[in-house]
């Protein structure tokens, strides 16, 4: 119990501590989203359109810094995450609520697949080391050395432009109507099977990889050669004794990046323009939108903390030493 509170006291400190740089850290850019709009109509809006812009986006309020703070935690509390200045004037929560479940879908699917493909692979390589299918890793780390952009893409030039096999962009066929619809789950599934295997493609290398070199350490320990003196099935011995031991720092990695799933996408959605947060995400910025990026940032933190959390527990039950160094 000791071991959880102290943990449970650490995540709220962090969380606190990420909230107060999600606040302050949109701040700190220069200008401001009317000076981006000003950019944007390259200076043809007259003063008086400026002045009403910063009367509209809230920002002509000469409140300090502490003020802002304390009135930023009010709001979070009460779940009030502001105003999109991009998208104005639709809330920021309402945004993420429509882009959220895309990014989850895609990226969540793709990420929970290569993690269970790759280290099933690396776990068959470790343990069979020598054979033709140490082939594959050199395969798989040649698309995982390709920048991700040109590998989405080549597949987009191959895959949807010369063979048309998949759409090219898109999260859904425009001809439907966004709802729990058999035409519009299928158009959405249609949509997103080439950028999941681009993801996989290029991420399943790093599972392989790591979980091939545990493997290959773990099956050199005493308890696994006494499991096999004792005589015990090739099977259990790999994946009750060897792999479950080899498995844990690949379960760290994929809290780590269930965490960045939700920031970790802006690459993906742009080069499909997926209707994601990733590219909110992308829009906000380039608008000098604070609230939409603190939203997204708020987002991102509580992923990170809750895949963290989620890979403590996982520890104490695979590696009980760790509950008890805690």
């Amino acid at each position: 119990m000791k071991f959880f509170l102290r943990r449970v006291a650490f995540y709220l400190f962090t969380a606190w501590a990420a909230i107060t740089l999600n606040f302050f850290i949109p701040r700190l850019l220069p200008g401001d989203p009317v000076q981006s709009l000003i950019n944007k109509f390259q200076g043809r809006l007259s003063t008086d359109a400026v002045a009403s812009l910063y009367v509209l986006f809230g920002l002509n309020k000469h409140t300090t810094v502490w003020q802002d703070y304390v009135t930023y935690w009010q709001n979070l509390f009460k779940g009030d995450l502001g105003i999109s200045f991009t998208y104005f004037p639709t809330p920021v929560s309402e945004i993420l609520l429509q882009s959220l479940p895309w990014t989850l879908a895609l990226v969540g699917i793709s990420t929970v697949i290569g993690f269970a493909l790759g280290t099933l692979a690396g776990v068959g390589l470790g343990w069979r080391r020598g054979t033709w299918a140490d082939n594959i890793l050199p395969v798989t780390s040649f698309f995982s050395s390709i920048p991700y952009f040109w590998l989405g893409l080549i597949a987009i030039s191959i895959f949807a432009v010369n063979l048309g096999w998949f759409p090219a962009s898109g999260g859904y066929d425009p001809a439907t109507v966004p709802g729990w619809s058999w035409d519009f789950i299928s158009g959405a599934i249609y949509h997103g099977i080439l950028p999941a295997l681009t993801i996989i493609a290029s991420s399943i290398s790093g599972w392989i990889l790591s979980m091939r070199n545990m493997m290959v350490t773990v099956s050199s320990e005493d308890y696994v050669t006494v499991s096999q003196a004792k005589g015990l099935p090739e099977r259990k011995v790999m994946l009750g004794y060897a792999a479950r031991n080899a498995v844990l720092p690949s379960v760290s990695g994929f809290a780590l990046s269930l965490g960045f799933i939700v920031g970790g996408t802006l690459v993906a959605e742009m080069v499909f323009s997926y209707p994601g947060v990733g590219y909110v995400l992308f829009q906000a910025i380039g608008s000098k939108d604070y609230p939409l990026m603190q939203g997204v940032f708020l987002v991102v933190t509580i992923s990170v903390l809750v895949a963290n959390m989620l890979a403590d527990v996982a520890y104490t039950f695979l590696d009980p030493r760790t509950r008890a160094e805690g």
